[in-house]
């Protein structure tokens, strides 16, 4: 007997039905099988990451360490946020620890540092950074910041040009600024701001606590916001005299750029997205910075 037509649509949606539940579930596999996949091949590169840092093997650590930032960049896509979270504070720690390493391993350049920062610093302002200036014109050159580790703190209305290439770059408590800074061989960590303008190249871009501000990126793993309402991004624009020379010393891939893919990690809802970050549009993004 032929079913009615009705019952016929029926039937065929509810395998539709099943179809889709099937697929759903092969999909959740293939998902966690990768997970697991990740998991067990980042713990492995971690644990040889520590024992060459232990070892004193340093180059061998760098590499192996930008080898590991790769595979966590290239697995985001499939990673549960929480997993992205810790294995991104696994990089950052194991960048921390290499640059400890270099400079326990170099004594001589450490206290040449010491030396150049006390000697370029009577009013305050370290080598490595500026902290608690206000309505000023801030530079640093290549020199100065060739795989430095760079620390803003406590700015108020300041322009900060960072023509080089550091090491990281944290930024802490800085209101109404204007940041532009060249390649970050690493991490940059942006924590406790407000009403800034930031243009920032780096593997890794961290944001704690900050509202209002606008970022011109280009990173290559996923940012991550945290705490933070009313952040909006857009590619990396700024330029500068020497700034390709830099972007080969920072080992940075000027091809990959994530600057629309942002994580917040107040935000869990899948099917809406977040409200405290948002894209800037084109007609809206700066075009000359100087």
């Amino acid at each position: 007997a032929v079913l009615p037509e009705r019952l016929q649509r029926r039937e065929a949606e509810r395998l539709q039905g099943v179809e889709r539940q099937r697929q759903k579930k092969e999909a959740q596999v293939v998902k966690e099988e990768q997970s697991e996949f990740f998991l067990a091949a980042f713990g492995r590169e971690r644990e040889a990451v520590e024992a060459l840092l232990a070892a004193g093997a340093l180059e061998e650590a760098a590499a192996r360490l930008q080898a590991l930032q790769k595979l966590l960049t290239d697995s985001v896509r499939f990673l549960a946020p929480y997993e992205v979270r810790q294995g991104q504070e696994s990089v950052a720690r194991l960048q921390g620890d290499l640059a400890a390493r270099r400079q326990q391993l170099q004594p001589k350049k450490k206290f040449a540092f010491r030396s150049l920062k006390k000697e370029a610093a009577p009013g305050g302002e370290a080598l490595c950074g500026f902290s608690g200036a206000q309505d000023a014109e801030l530079e640093l050159g290549a020199a100065e910041l060739r795989q430095r580790d760079v620390l803003l703190a406590g700015l108020r209305r300041c322009r900060v040009r960072l023509r080089g290439n550091p090491n990281t770059l944290r930024v802490r408590d800085c209101r109404g600024c204007t940041l532009l800074c060249g390649p970050v061989s690493t991490s940059v960590l942006v924590d406790g701001c407000g009403d800034c303008l930031l243009a920032l190249a780096c593997q890794q871009l961290r944001t704690h606590r900050t509202r209002g501000c606008r970022f011109y990126v280009q990173v290559t793993s996923r940012a991550v916001i945290e705490g933070c309402s009313e952040v909006s991004f857009a590619p990396y624009a700024w330029s500068y005299p020497g700034i390709e020379a830099d972007f080969e010393s920072s080992g940075l891939d000027r091809d990959s750029n994530n600057w629309n893919l942002v994580d917040d990690f107040d935000w869990l809802a899948t099917d809406k997205p977040s409200p405290n970050w948002s894209l800037i549009p084109e007609e809206e993004r700066i075009t000359s910075w100087d």
